[in-house]
């Protein structure tokens, strides 16, 4: 059965994230400034995690990975903060981001099974990555982030017309799933 993306708008909504939204697959420009970035290590994870660089492969092997795809979505999840230091809202709509988007997974999985999604941030799935010593535990679970794939968000967003910025004090989460 084919879904209809005011469908899977429906069921992203219904996950718990604040917006939804077809994705442009043209937006999908994999840049190596944003892959440099994570080298910053500003999260903690390069280096550390099986779905973050340099583990998660190339920027080349990202491209040929999304371009297997024909259909994406966007999904996001947008916290109202009191003051431009909540730095607890920050963390619970980050978290709920994450949760909501391990959910939505399983749940596009059994729809279309060849799936690639691409969180917000560093995998969340477990407390501690088992990188470089052992394989990922969950690894129908995990994810990179659409940064680590060299993708520039806001400029995603913006091409598929979808918002990226909510105004002063808020946060927003932004994740996409590609299918077939």
């Amino acid at each position: 059965m084919e879904y209809s993306v005011e469908d899977l708008k429906k069921l992203a909504l219904e996950e718990g994230f604040t917006n939804a939204g077809q994705l442009n697959l043209k937006a999908l420009v994999f840049m190596p400034e944003v892959r440099q970035m994570c080298s910053a290590d500003k999260c903690h994870a390069y280096g550390r995690n099986w779905r973050c660089p340099p583990a998660c492969g190339t920027l080349e092997e990202s491209a040929a990975l999304a371009a297997q795809y024909s259909f994406g979505m966007i999904v996001q999840t947008v916290g109202q903060m009191e003051d431009e230091y909540d730095y607890e809202t920050i963390e619970r709509a980050g978290k709920e981001h994450a949760d909501c988007f391990i959910k939505m997974m399983r749940k596009i999985k059994a729809m279309y099974p060849d799936v690639l999604g691409m969180g917000a941030g560093t995998c969340r799935r477990c407390k501690s990555c088992t990188y470089p010593d052992a394989p990922c535990r969950f690894p129908e679970d995990s994810y990179s982030s659409m940064e680590a794939y060299g993708l520039w968000v806001s400029k995603v967003c913006e091409l598929s017309g979808i918002p990226y910025n909510y105004g002063p004090n808020t946060i927003a989460y932004t994740s996409c799933f590609l299918l077939k």
